[in-house]
């Protein structure tokens, strides 16, 4: 199973999100071909209603710790809660690799 499989199956059953994307941005980055190694998250879910970014941010890396010890070298994290996500217009765009 490959990574972002496995980030995608924990995020679902952790946040029982109403939007989940998991990007694999890893060809943006000087990485060698197919690998998994950074990641872009875009998540709804109403468990992030009561918390602040920080706190949604230290969520999913507990949840995602094994895999960010274990060869993930970046998680960018966009998580809301569904008010938050229908008064959005965009989700924020991923820099350019600066290496």
């Amino acid at each position: 199973m490959s990574i972002q499989q496995i980030i995608t199956d924990k995020l679902n059953q952790a946040f029982s999100p109403l939007h989940l994307e998991v990007i694999n941005e890893s060809n943006r980055h000087h990485v060698p071909p197919n690998s998994e190694t950074h990641f872009k998250v875009v998540m709804v879910s109403e468990l992030f209603s009561e918390q602040r970014l920080l706190a949604r941010h230290r969520a999913v890396n507990q949840v995602l710790a094994d895999e960010l010890a274990n060869g993930v070298h970046a998680l960018s994290i966009n998580a809301y809660s569904q008010p938050e996500w229908q008064a959005l217009d965009d989700v924020p765009r991923t820099p350019n690799c600066k290496g």
